[in-house]
């Protein structure tokens, strides 16, 4: 009966922070759609992600903050959760720009909140949309912006790291930026793929150095496996991938 008790709270709890979090997230897309310069929505944007991720129950919690560099870089993670990308705006300064897929541009109200904060969208499904993309990221990585990539492309229900594309290490190579492996755990727990609901608890974020291999080593395959493999090496979740790739 106790059991069946707290199960019915939590389960309560969790419907209503969700319904906080979407108010927020109207909030923000408001706000985005007033405020006048990019760097003030980030920073808004910034600030009601952690508020919002407080409201849900999750304690985020970083290290490596201080590896990041001063200057432009291309931070890359594991993808497993709906919460990744909320996480991550808590987390990062708000210099960054997301690289995101193209569905999520046409989603009520976060599409609007995506674009008014500088994200860039990639088209996974059509060929040219893809290539279009993948020159606008790269054009964005020459002109010195930083970015935030999830090179697994997607995630779902099965725990593990997917194979990588290619795409955010020819941004980082033609853009001559370091690449910068970031581990998030606990997401995939707090937000499983099959669920709306979110399951409270702790979500570590681990920004490991940065790789900054000279250009005559890091070719985009060679840093794509270099930076899947650092990730790996620390994220709690078997290697999806068949077999290593060349370098």
């Amino acid at each position: 009966m106790l059991r069946l008790l707290g199960r019915a709270l939590r389960t309560l709890y969790s419907v209503c922070a969700l319904a906080v979090f979407f108010v927020l997230l109207a909030i923000a897309s408001v706000a985005a759609l007033v405020v006048p310069r990019l760097g003030w929505r980030r920073s808004l944007t910034h600030r009601l992600a952690r508020i919002a991720l407080a409201i849900l129950g999750l304690r985020v919690k970083s290290t490596g903050l201080d590896n990041l560099p001063e200057g432009s870089c291309v931070v890359a993670a594991n993808h497993s959760s709906y919460l990744d990308g909320v996480v991550l705006t808590a987390i990062l300064p708000p210099r960054f720009s997301f690289v995101i897929k193209r569905e999520a541009a046409d989603m009520p109200i976060v599409g609007l909140l995506l674009r008014r904060i500088g994200s860039e969208f990639v088209d996974r499904n059509d060929h040219g949309g893809r290539q279009r993309g993948a020159r606008r990221v790269i054009k964005r990585a020459e002109q010195g912006h930083s970015l935030v990539l999830f090179p697994e492309g997607t995630f779902d229900e099965q725990a593990g790291l997917k194979r990588f594309h290619a795409g955010a290490f020819i941004a980082a190579v033609r853009g001559a930026m370091p690449i910068v492996p970031t581990i998030i755990h606990g997401a995939r727990r707090a937000l499983p793929a099959n669920t709306l609901l979110v399951r409270p608890g702790p979500i570590v974020v681990e920004i490991l150095e940065p790789i900054t291999e000279p250009a005559t080593v890091a070719t985009p395959n060679w840093l794509r496996n270099e930076t899947r493999r650092r990730i790996l090496a620390r994220l709690d979740e078997p290697d999806l991938e068949a077999g290593p790739r060349p370098g």
